[in-house]
């Protein structure tokens, strides 16, 4: 049985309630702050992640060079290990134009290498959820096939996803280039939270 990845599903399922403190508390069990949860592939039900602690927001990064890896080039992940955020804005390809903005607007420190320019933004899916490379990548496959990969250093995640279940499934997209973000987006349709 499949169920709707996204916040209100992460609250109804992962118990997640607000508690005033942007935290959110965990019904019944003591006033814990912390919601875990754990994903799986909606295609054959393989276990994707271990128990993953739900993030109330995913981080902003002030400074997306802040971290860099001297040797790799990649930045710090958007998340830390052990943990999950839900993205509720577009996220990834397919990318759209866009007209020039008519004021600077604040760089998340999140954005993708778009494949056709800065003129462009994401008309991806709503509400991936962003998880740590390393929570997920042994469990993966490189789905390598066109421009997916694609990448100076790593993949760019502009061109869609790019890593597969064993059931064959593209489920998730990694960003690890070394000029955009570190992050790995499962794709909140072809994954489910139990």
């Amino acid at each position: 049985m499949s169920l709707m990845v996204g916040a209100d599903h992460i609250r109804r399922y992962g118990e997640l309630e607000p508690d005033g403190t942007g935290r959110g508390q965990r019904r019944g069990f003591g006033g814990r702050n912390r919601c875990v949860t754990v994903f799986y592939c909606a295609k054959c039900g393989c276990e994707l992640t271990g128990d993953l602690v739900v993030l109330p927001a995913v981080p902003d990064v002030d400074d997306p060079d802040d971290g860099r890896d001297k040797k790799s080039g990649r930045a710090r992940s958007t998340v830390p290990r052990g943990c999950c955020a839900i993205d509720p804005g577009p996220w990834g390809a397919p990318f759209v134009p866009v007209e020039a903005p008519r004021r600077q607007v604040r760089n998340s420190g999140r954005e993708l290498m778009r494949p056709y320019g800065w003129e462009t933004v994401s008309a991806g899916r709503r509400d991936s959820v962003v998880v740590h490379p390393e929570d997920v990548l042994p469990r993966l496959t490189p789905f390598t096939r066109g421009a997916n990969w694609a990448g100076c250093c790593g993949p760019s995640g502009a061109n869609g996803p790019n890593l597969a279940c064993a059931c064959g499934s593209r489920l998730a997209t990694w960003a690890a280039d070394c000029m955009g973000p570190h992050g790995l987006h499962l794709d909140p349709v072809r994954v489910y939270a139990g």
